[in-house]
């Protein structure tokens, strides 16, 4: 089954999204941070909620039929007394987008936006279809003005058929450890996936449209490796074990977000590394459009245990302690090397 009009409505949504929160960080407002509810006190911007309450609307136009979206944010915080400010804001960014853009010749009123934000309150699962969306995956690079994603996937009976990420920091000529910003201003690209069809990558304006393959390399000690920018989505020093197990000379590059998928889809990198700490479960809106973008590129992406991805069974992956991603002729010894240090790091210390 082909799925070009979901995918051309899901490339028109996460570049309206992307184009809106790179308005926000080119002028980011320390009141434009929020924290999350909860331990972890992520930060949420007004870009997160303006790029998922777009997204929203978007699909909503396009398919108003049966609607189901599994996204990460919801307006409870925005409800409350002291949000009106950041809500009108949000508000504001969202038409400024809608009307750039030309499609709906509509403008949105607050309670709009703020329903448009709720209706990502789906749970997903094996039945039907569902749309799957990270407003800004990587909210900690967005802050800090380094990379993010506006991260999109269309679930079909809990396999995902397409993926899209907007990626509006990521340098168009590759990123390797010795330049991982461009050199001049060319930043700003599209990847999108659709299953069977291969991956390609595009300008955030739709323009110089190119198929992409992963990294042909074979031997370990030619690839690089990516991995978070932050610690604590991963363990850096059992990234680091694997790779000298792996025999990897290169230094890890790290950066924020589902961009990784990105670039190592066009080969900028030959592997990925994930591994949680201990009681972290990944959530389907931090891999689902990631996940389609590189296997579609030729790659193979796999939990510890070497599975697939299961996306079937709701809002969690239910993982075997982490997740690597290679090209087919690395992966077998990607997946040697990542049982050898897991048996090493699990041996009592002495």
């Amino acid at each position: 089954m082909a799925y070009d009009k979901e995918l051309a409505a899901a490339i028109k949504a996460a570049s309206l999204a992307a184009r809106l929160c790179r308005k926000v960080q080119k002028a980011l407002l320390q009141s434009d941070v929020r924290s999350k509810r909860g331990r972890n006190k992520s930060p949420v911007t007004v870009a997160d909620y303006g790029s998922q309450a777009l997204v929203s609307f978007v699909l909503q136009q396009e398919f108003p039929g049966e609607f189901s979206l599994v996204a990460e944010e919801d307006s409870i915080d925005l409800r409350k007394d002291g949000g009106g400010e950041i809500v009108e804001r949000i508000t504001k960014l969202v038409n400024e987008s809608l009307t750039s853009d030309g499609s709906y010749g509509v403008s949105l009123s607050s309670e709009d936006v703020l329903k448009a934000i709720d209706s990502g309150k789906s749970e997903g699962g094996s039945q039907g279809r569902h749309w799957v969306l990270d407003p800004i995956d990587g909210t900690k690079g967005f802050v800090r003005g380094d990379q993010y994603a506006v991260a999109l996937a269309l679930l079909d009976r809990g396999n995902v058929v397409l993926g899209v990420l907007a990626c509006p920091n990521l340098p168009l000529t590759s990123i390797s450890v010795a330049h991982p910003h461009s050199p001049n201003n060319e930043v700003g690209c599209l990847f999108f996936a659709e299953v069977g069809r291969g991956t390609y990558m595009q300008l955030l304006d739709g323009s110089s449209t190119v198929k992409v393959q992963v990294s042909a390399v074979e031997n370990p000690e030619e690839a690089s490796f990516f991995e978070s920018y932050e610690s604590a989505h991963s363990m850096h020093d059992l990234s680091s074990l694997i790779a000298q197990k792996l025999g990897v000379k290169a230094a890890p590059i790290r950066m924020d977000s589902q961009v990784k998928y990105g670039a190592l889809s066009r080969g900028d990198g030959a592997i990925y590394l994930r591994f949680p700490r201990n009681g972290y479960r990944e959530k389907i809106w931090d891999h689902a459009a990631g996940s389609i973008v590189v296997t579609e590129a030729g790659g193979v992406v796999t939990d510890a245990a070497g599975k697939q991805l299961d996306f079937s069974k709701g809002k969690y992956l239910d993982l075997d302690t982490g997740i690597i991603v290679s090209n087919q002729k690395l992966m077998p010894l990607l997946f040697d090397a990542v049982r050898a240090s897991l048996a090493e790091k699990a041996k009592p210390q002495p």
